[in-house]
């Protein structure tokens, strides 16, 4: 029986430690006495997830916690691409997956880096980048799972990632309707209900990561470099610079 590859450990390790990230941004925040609040029928609500990052020192910390999830988030983004690209008949939904999660990443980077109180319009669109295109994103992955199938667990791994997309999709809409409506309260519980589901998508790549072996050989070689993604082990011999991905 083949041992799992520590790669699925990846994802998992981006879900959690992000999860983990918020909540201590959020407890800091309170512990330091700089976070209002809503108050509805004398009850205290969930804050916003930027509110809570937006003094510091939660701040530092909010900004570290978006960096690290975006820096990783693109490493997942690209090995999954890696993955699929001999797979995938249909290049452009690979490639388009690969830039909508880039941007997507780079969309966290500008909510964390630019709070709300000193440069909203900015972190407003890295918040639209971040859960509009990683929106996008489950849907696209969704779909190349059912199709593609792999070790025909495929099929199985995407009735969990159509659920958790279309969970993602229905609160991202009820986020910015009450958002709209200025319902805060529940727009607010909303706003961590759709993080929680986009987390917990990443984290399912761990299923695929798992059958992953990614090697990397550099040598001294006067030739152009050869990069290839391969189901097979080098040949004996040969000296390139080669990227293997096994299934």
């Amino acid at each position: 029986m083949r041992s799992c590859s520590l790669w699925a450990v990846l994802p998992l390790l981006f879900s959690l430690c992000t999860a983990i990230g918020l909540i201590v941004v959020y407890v800091l925040t309170i512990c330091t006495d700089h976070l209002h609040l809503f108050i509805h029928k004398n009850l205290r609500s969930p804050p916003y997830i930027s509110l809570a990052g937006n003094q510091p020192p939660a701040s530092c910390v909010f900004s570290q916690v978006m960096n690290f999830a975006a820096f990783v988030g693109f490493i997942i983004g690209f090995l999954r691409y890696l993955q699929l690209k001999p797979k995938v008949r249909n290049r452009w939904l690979n490639i388009t997956s690969l830039v909508v999660f880039s941007l997507a990443c780079f969309g966290m980077t500008l909510v964390g880096n630019f709070q709300l109180s000193s440069a909203e319009d900015i972190h407003n669109t890295g918040t639209s980048l971040a859960f509009g295109l990683g929106t996008v994103f489950c849907w696209l992955q969704s779909v190349i799972t059912l199709r593609l199938n792999l070790r025909n667990e495929g099929r199985r791994v995407a009735i969990v990632r159509f659920v958790l997309s279309a969970a993602i999709t229905t609160s991202m809409i009820l986020y910015f309707s009450l958002m709209a409506q200025g319902l805060h309260i529940h727009a607010a519980r909303t706003q961590w209900c759709l993080v929680m589901f986009l987390l917990a998508f990443v984290g399912t790549f761990a299923v695929e990561f798992r059958h992953l072996q990614f090697e990397v050989l550099c040598t001294d070689h006067q030739e152009p470099p050869l990069h290839r993604v391969s189901e097979t082990s080098e040949e004996p011999g040969c000296k390139h610079n080669i990227l293997m991905a096994t299934f």
